[in-house]
């Protein structure tokens, strides 16, 4: 009997913490120049580009499956009823398709949550932008993939030059989906050939309850101790509030030679820069909500980091991140530059990134349904260990192209945990550095003009450089 394709603990964390406040997809908003030569878009042959190179990202016609029984971690299998117009979907903005109007539809989009029963992704193609312009939006389960590794979807969309590559011929045929009792089976065999998999079906099973919640002790005693260091603040009120489904999107566009030049003229790196710039941003953005702002107040960021190049692994999740004070009550932009620059520096001297089992809370998990425990223990008190999630993950220097249209900007999107009102994406690409805001509809309404504050941020830097 054939072992299936099993989540890993990371990757099934962000399964578990899914809640309907807090969908759990990753993704990015793109913008597209005209075609070369002029004329209009051919949607349809992109839609036909897309399904023909499905085949580069295996991933993207499989579906999640969870074990009967909590016996297992859930598996990825292939989806025999895999429809590719559920997932490629068409709309267009109404005239006269000003960039307004795309970061509505982005937050109406977002605010869904994937169907589990389904491959777990999306793309809309977005048709009437200003200036004859295509915009994009995907979003792909954090269970699929992390921030760096959800530039796979750009294999099927991105050309290095404006004439589409060629693709391998795409033979691809679902293998048999397994029944419930299949999945069980192998689970089954799989915890019999280890010891210790016998003992933790006893748990799952409530054979011996005792030694159960003194299991789940344990893991609270772990993650407690794992992020002790980190829960320091506590929540911070335009940042930390009761969040709803819905989701607006906010954008700003920057120049990456201007980060550079803060740099050089400084100190730190340019993801320093890309810090201080959210600082300065969400200094200015609490001002006009009437914050008190002393010299000593801070926000707490977690600033997650792939490690996937390190380590070597291809797929799934590999990240791990560090939590950043980012003192917006300095009101002196280079003394907050170089701030963040010291105390990332001395993060990464020091060794002192958490782990990422200790982020989604499973130190000393084993069992699925503990795990399931960890996670969901750790979105509900994401609030009191950090106030806002910030992740910048360096893009492609040069331009990519679909169907001969240019990309112009990538706009990422990061997921909101439970109490977070905004979360921020950075992406560099091609002589640019974008920053998205995914944020709560109802505890944000004023995304704009934190994303404002973002230019405004960078601009007085520059100033001082």
């Amino acid at each position: 009997m054939m072992v299936r394709d099993r989540l890993s603990p990371l990757d099934a964390s962000f399964l578990y913490m899914e809640q309907p406040t807090t969908a759990m997809h990753v993704g990015g908003v793109m913008t597209f120049l005209p075609p070369d030569g002029g004329g209009r878009f051919d949607i349809d042959a992109f839609s036909e580009l897309i399904g023909n190179r499905l085949g580069l990202v295996p991933r993207y016609r499989q579906k999640v499956r969870e074990v009967p029984g909590w016996l297992g971690p859930p598996v990825w299998v292939d989806d025999p009823a895999f429809d590719l117009s559920f997932h490629l979907r068409r709309s267009a903005l109404p005239a006269p398709g000003t960039d307004e109007a795309l970061r509505e539809l982005a937050g109406r989009v977002l605010s869904r949550q994937l169907d589990r029963s389904r491959p777990l992704w999306e793309i809309y193609l977005v048709e009437g932008l200003v200036g004859d312009r295509l915009a994009v939006i995907t979003k792909t389960h954090h269970a699929m993939v992390d921030g760096l590794a959800s530039m796979d979807i750009g294999a099927v969309l991105l050309d290095p030059t404006p004439q589409p590559r060629q693709t391998p011929a795409d033979e691809w045929r679902p293998g048999p989906e397994p029944s419930g009792m299949e999945l069980a089976a192998v689970a089954v065999l799989e915890i019999l050939s280890r010891p210790r998999g016998a003992l933790d079906a006893v748990a799952r099973a409530g054979a011996d309850l005792k030694a159960a919640v003194a299991g789940a002790g344990r893991v609270v005693g772990g993650f407690v101790d794992a992020v002790g260091q980190a829960a320091r603040g506590g929540p911070l009120a335009p940042l930390n509030r009761p969040i709803g489904e819905q989701r607006r999107f906010g954008m700003a566009r920057t120049a990456l030679v201007d980060h550079r030049a803060v740099r050089k003229a400084h100190c730190g790196t340019v993801n320093d820069v890309v810090l201080a710039v959210v600082t300065g941003g969400l200094r200015r953005w609490l001002s006009t909500r009437g914050e008190p702002l002393v010299a000593g107040t801070t926000v707490r960021a977690m600033v997650p980091v792939s490690t996937r190049a390190r380590s070597g692994s291809a797929g799934g999740n590999q990240i791990s991140a560090y939590f950043v004070d980012l003192p917006v009550g300095e009101p002196d932009p280079v003394a907050r530059l170089r701030r963040i620059a010291e105390e990332m520096d001395a993060a990464k001297r020091g060794g002192r990134a958490a782990g990422p089992t200790a982020l989604v809370g499973l130190a000393g998990l084993v069992t699925p349904a503990l795990h399931n425990l960890g996670a969901r223990l750790t979105n509900e008190l994401s609030s009191r260990l950090f106030n806002v999630l910030v992740t910048h993950v360096p893009g492609p220097p040069r331009p990519l192209y679909a169907m001969g249209a240019r990309m112009e900007d990538l706009y990422p999107v990061v997921p909101l945990a439970k109490g977070q009102a905004v979360a921020i994406g950075i992406t560099s690409y091609d002589g640019r550095v974008c920053y998205g805001l995914n944020a709560d509809r109802d505890a944000m309404p004023d995304v704009d003009v934190l994303a404002d504050a973002m230019n405004l941020a960078l601009e007085e830097l520059l100033e001082r450089s």
